[in-house]
């Protein structure tokens, strides 16, 4: 799940352009291990699964794998992850509408059905 260490910094290089970062720093870790949670289990998959072949999938068993980017750099690839969760999430709901209106209209009674 999410791990509020990834935005810990071990240098003082000055962060100026990247608010995405700063934003995500000034949250607690609740509120963020909260909105990671609050996903599905699908989206939580297709984004990992996005992540990795954009970074590359060797098994880490078999191989030291080590990615290095900048902040910059990384900071696009979580706002990219980010709007893929949002858009993701919301054709989920409305999949979920969607049925909930089909069921609705397959138990829906027809006037003529009632012979009132």
């Amino acid at each position: 799940m999410f791990n509020p260490e990834f935005l810990a910094t071990d240098n003082n290089e000055d962060q100026d352009g990247n608010a995405l970062i700063q934003y995500l720093q000034e949250q607690s870790p609740d509120v963020l291990q909260r909105v990671a949670k609050s996903a599905s289990n699908d989206i939580q998959d297709i984004i990992r699964h996005n992540v990795q072949g954009l970074l590359g999938m060797l098994p880490g068993e078999q191989f030291d794998v080590k990615v290095t980017s900048s902040r910059d750099h990384f900071a696009n690839l979580l706002a990219s992850a980010m709007m893929t969760g949002y858009f993701l999430r919301q054709m989920e709901q409305r999949k979920e509408l969607e049925e909930s209106f089909l069921a609705d209209q397959a138990m829906s009674v027809n006037e003529e059905d009632l012979n009132l």
